[in-house]
């Protein structure tokens, strides 16, 4: 079963490759694909978004004749995966209190 992913969720996958080390398009893109079944083409809107957002910065490298993008993540970008970081573990424990029945209607 595969669960719809949202604004949120693509922010906080691409900023949790980042925050691991620069990466360029496709290398997230298949780092992404790991937790949800998405096109390719899906993650350079959301990288765009970020960027404008000051979330992340680019810079090209030549790799076989060819220019490729990396994204890296900046302070900002570091702030935000932190806070969505906090915001995904209190969602999940809720989530994981319902599905293993250990809400009481509280």
């Amino acid at each position: 079963m595969g669960f719809p992913m949202n604004v949120q969720i693509f922010d906080l996958l691409v900023l949790a490759v980042l925050a691991r080390e620069d990466a360029y398009g496709y290398q997230i893109s298949q780092r992404i694909k790991a937790a949800s079944n998405t096109k390719d083409s899906t993650l350079y809107p959301v990288l765009r978004r970020l960027q404008e957002a000051n979330c992340l910065e680019t810079y090209d490298q030549q790799f076989q004749g060819r220019n490729r993008r990396y994204y890296s993540i900046t302070p900002e970008g570091r702030r935000r995966y932190e806070e969505a970081r906090r915001e995904w573990a209190e969602y999940t424990e809720a989530i994981n209190q319902i599905v293993n029945g250990g809400v009481d209607g509280e």
